[in-house]
């Protein structure tokens, strides 16, 4: 029993250090577990909740400083039944989420061993055996020093570990075990290779024979069974292959970003899973911060869960000058433990991450493509510009199309009075991609002719995208009359008549528009920006101007 208990003492006070110190490492990351296990449809104590990270940081120090007592023989009997208690209520959590299948990970080794809550429990099973043994045994548990140095032990370990705690709280884990850790790549950790294992799945089929309801099992296939089929079930044998990355996204209120920016260098990720829940004082260090990094060429995005009126509160209190997009919760809070956080990127791989209170020790580097003439201030005018030209387009009447005019106008003056000023505001005073948000409003005028010199060459000056200045030219010549020159302008009559027709405006140079929209920078041929403006059923015919005409006239 002797050798018995020595064995038992120093395999569950190890475990309890390592399993301990590894939460300790994330408390933030263990009280995220722990919600799961207080929600509604685990133990239904959601009052317990909001005190997740005060029990997180008790529970893992407590296990740490266990430990540590079990093995210098620190207060034997005090240790053993707090050991005993611990594991006790342990094995039941995991029991319960391994029995009614609630909690796919225990979370007892965090994010450096992920344990199904079969294995969990079978290992509390182990545990319990062995400190029933420490118990049994209590008496042959001696301290290893003499009373004084194993006092000192004790308090050190109690003070060791709170402080290791709040320091990770108020950085990040000194240890990152997850998936966004400092040079992993995003898309690999996203990747399921061709030969990995496929998930298994027994389906168990309901059918009635004979007026009497029988079971038949399979892998999937349609049992032969003569019989009346009432229902099937479905369950999970083995989850085959899981990349460690499966919910990661970025997505405007629109579309699917994910790739676009994962594929971008020099990204800046702001990371804010709930904006309501910021730290005020982090959202205070980002202005600065990334004002500087969007000067010295990086691309600043910002990741939340939170609604619009959110986003755009945080960016008008605070004068900010990036833009949100939306991704989940749960997996904004796993790429990084700080609310904010930020998130270095390039081309997807993590090249460094810091905490809200770190963020000064992120160095950013002066890229070629520095803007260190931008106008913040003018910025966001230009971006509330364009926010006001699109505010009733995409749901026109005819009491909104008045607003909408009375808007346009008043852009158009504010437009002309800084074009005046300051020129066109391209790309190095306003970035991008607010260096389009003259040619909105420009583009939506009848005043075309008055700056179509000016977009063009800053066009060509790279300060706005080329094929925006050849949307505009094929505009403004199809409101003269004349052939357009890339495509991009297209016609609707007698939407409201039993014949409708629409076309695209008659072509210059036909056989060689495609080639034309490739060196201006569209990335779609002529018939495929047809089929986005009218529908895939649409056919792409080169009218000519006398037929266009024509048309026209019969609608009159």
């Amino acid at each position: 029993m002797k050798y018995l208990v020595q064995f038992s003492r120093i395999f569950v006070g190890v475990l309890f250090i390592i399993s301990g110190f590894i939460k300790l490492n994330d408390p933030l990351g263990f009280s995220y577990k722990l919600q799961e296990y207080f929600g509604a449809d685990v133990l239904n104590i959601e009052f317990l909740i909001p005190y997740a990270l005060l029990i997180s940081v008790f529970v893992v120090v407590f296990e740490v400083i266990l430990g540590v007592f079990l093995l210098i023989g620190y207060q034997p009997k005090f240790t053993v039944y707090s050991l005993l208690a611990m594991i006790l209520f342990f094995t039941f959590l995991t029991f319960y989420s391994a029995y009614f299948d609630k909690v796919k990970d225990c979370g007892c080794f965090g994010d450096a061993l992920k344990l199904t809550p079969w294995e969990s429990f079978t290992k509390d099973v182990i545990l319990l055996v062995l400190i029933l043994i420490l118990v049994y045994g209590l008496k042959h548990i001696k301290p290893i020093f003499t009373k004084l140095p194993t006092t000192v032990i004790a308090l050190l370990s109690f003070i060791v570990s709170l402080w290791f705690g709040y320091h990770v709280l108020m950085h990040l884990p000194s240890i990152d075990f997850r998936a966004y850790a400092i040079g992993k790549n995003i898309q690999e950790q996203m990747i399921i290779p061709e030969d990995a294992a496929k998930p298994v799945l027994e389906y168990t089929w309901t059918f009635k024979v004979n007026g009497e309801e029988q079971e038949f099992v399979t892998n999937g296939s349609y049992p032969s069974v003569d019989g009346e089929y009432v229902g099937v079930e479905t369950k999970t044998i083995d989850e085959g292959y899981i990349p460690p990355i499966q919910d990661f996204s970025i997505e405007s209120e629109d579309e699917d970003l994910t790739t676009y920016f994962l594929e971008k260098e020099n990204l800046v990720l702001v990371a804010m899973y709930n904006i309501d829940n910021s730290e005020t004082d982090g959202v205070v260090k980002l202005k600065a911060f990334t004002d500087e990094a969007i000067k010295k060429g990086y691309t600043v995005i910002g990741l939340t869960s939170s609604g619009n009126e959110e986003k755009e509160k945080i960016k008008r209190d605070y004068k900010l000058n990036f833009d949100f997009y939306l991704c989940d919760e749960k997996v904004i809070k796993t790429i990084v433990r700080a609310n904010p956080g930020i998130v270095v990127l390039n081309k997807g791989t993590v090249l460094n991450k810091a905490h809200w209170n770190d963020i000064e020790d992120i160095k950013l580097q002066e890229l070629p493509n520095a803007l260190p003439n931008l106008d913040f201030n003018l910025k966001r005018q230009l971006d509330s510009v364009l926010v006001e030209d699109q505010r009733y387009r995409s749901n026109m009447s005819m009491d909104t199309w008045k607003k909408q005019m009375e808007i346009d106008s008043s852009n158009l003056k504010f437009i002309k009075a800084i074009i005046e000023q300051k020129g066109y505001p391209g790309k190095s005073l306003v970035g991008e991609p607010t260096n389009t948000s003259a040619w909105y409003v420009i583009q939506h005028s009848n005043s075309i002719e008055e700056f179509l010199a000016l977009i063009k060459e800053a066009a060509a000056n790279g300060e706005l995208p080329y094929r925006l200045a050849a949307m505009m030219e094929d505009r403004y010549l199809m409101g003269q009359g004349k052939e357009q020159i890339y495509g991009t302008q297209g016609s609707s009559y007698g939407l409201n008549s039993d014949n409708p027709t629409s076309f695209i405006w008659p072509i210059k140079d036909p056989e060689n528009v495609n080639k034309l929209r490739l060196e201006a920078g569209f990335l779609d041929t002529v018939e495929e920006n047809a089929k986005r403006i009218f529908g895939d059923d649409f056919e792409f015919r080169n009218y000519t101007i006398e037929e266009v005409n024509k048309i026209i006239a019969s609608y009159k």
